[in-house]
């Protein structure tokens, strides 16, 4: 028998996802689940269909991502039941809903990055404004001595 995740099982994360994000944004009514800053970074279902784990990323403060995670733990049901609902599946799976923080991780990788780059071009261009100074100086100094040597 063959390992590994193959078409059908892609199709089937792809599909749940897609019917799961449309339950969140338009299907909750929840007021802890804010879902323009709610989002489904990862999802991996059970080849048997029966569980479901399913990655979420919340912008926001820690009470705001805390608050999310419960919200969806209590609709769970009514998740599940959508789901159901909209997908034609043999077992409907059970959700697990896990808090995803690599987004935010990311940004903050990237504002590192920009900051080590912006402080490396602020120090480039200091070092050439030096350099221009130090050649008119040195220009001076020549000038001058120059100027005694006649």
């Amino acid at each position: 028998m063959r390992k590994g995740n193959n078409y059908r099982g892609g199709r089937t994360n792809s599909d749940v996802q897609r019917v799961l994000s449309h339950i969140i944004m338009y299907d909750l009514k929840d007021p802890r689940i804010d879902p323009v800053r709610t989002t489904i970074t990862k999802l991996e279902v059970t080849k048997d269909l029966k569980y479901c784990k399913v990655y979420i990323s919340v912008l926001g403060d820690s009470d705001r991502k805390n608050d999310c995670i419960k919200g969806l733990e209590s609709a769970k049901g009514f998740i599940r039941r959508e789901l159901a609902a909209k997908l034609n599946l043999r077992n409907t799976p059970e959700l697990t809903f896990t808090l995803d923080n690599s987004i935010e991780y990311g940004v903050e990788m990237a504002k590192k990055i920009d900051d080590i780059l912006g402080s490396s071009e602020d120090s480039e261009e200091a070092e050439a404004e030096s350099d221009v100074e130090d050649d008119e100086a040195d220009d001076e100094k020549e000038e001058m001595s120059d100027s005694e040597e006649e």
